[in-house]
């Protein structure tokens, strides 16, 4: 890989060489701790369409209304053309859906992309959401060539901070007052950072993650 010139605009150092592999024009099947990533499917549409409805996932993840918007959804999950996201289904044993792992806002110039996940509630607290994480970022250090990863949730989401924290990411901070959810109200954050050099050659983690005071 040839080494980038940096140069200096507006007070921040960028590259002038893309960092990132060009990714896959559809989803790549993924399989590993137990879980299968892949893409969607038109069978998936009912079970999205109950997702979407439930309360949870409404306040923090919502999803688009109507089968019409959930196949636009599906579409649009399934078009990795553009370099800027990654994004796969989390599928059981039975090829049953049971959430949602996404690789997005991909920074080509920087290496870096955020992580964004949510369970269905017919599938929550079996370490789904905790390896689709592992998996998906495994596979943007790995294939996207990825530096760093973040991952932000509201701090009154807690159960989304104990899959960031068994995944292995570092809690890095709160952000104060920095994003405004599907209930109108502007939320606290974590910010959660796991980077390429964190992870060895086995796959394994170098340390112990960090952990937030959920």
């Amino acid at each position: 890989m040839c080494t980038p010139v940096n140069r200096i605009l507006g007070g921040r150092r960028y590259y002038s060489g893309a960092m990132v592999f060009s990714s896959p024009g559809r989803p790549v099947r993924l399989e590993a701790f137990g879980i299968v990533l892949r893409e969607y499917m038109p069978r998936d549409e009912p079970d999205l369409l109950l997702a979407f409805a439930d309360e949870e996932i409404a306040r923090w993840n919502p999803g688009p209304p109507g089968p019409d918007a959930v196949a636009e959804f599906v579409r649009l999950r399934n078009d990795w053309s553009g370099n800027d996201h990654a994004s796969w289904v989390m599928a059981d044993a039975s090829d049953r859906l049971v959430g949602s792992v996404s690789l997005h806002k991909i920074d080509v110039d920087q290496a870096d992309a955020e992580v964004g996940y949510w369970v269905a509630p017919w599938a929550r607290r079996k370490g789904h959401a905790t390896a689709a994480v592992r998996a998906a970022s495994r596979f943007g250090f790995g294939q996207l060539g990825l530096h760093r990863l973040q991952l932000y949730h509201a701090a009154d989401n807690p159960g989304s901070c104990a899959v960031a924290s068994a995944a292995g990411f570092v809690h890095e901070g709160t952000l104060r007052k920095s994003f405004r959810y599907a209930d109108g109200v502007y939320h606290d954050e974590h910010l959660h950072g796991l980077l390429a050099a964190d992870i060895g050659p086995s796959g394994a983690m170098r340390g112990e993650p960090g952990r937030a005071d959920c």
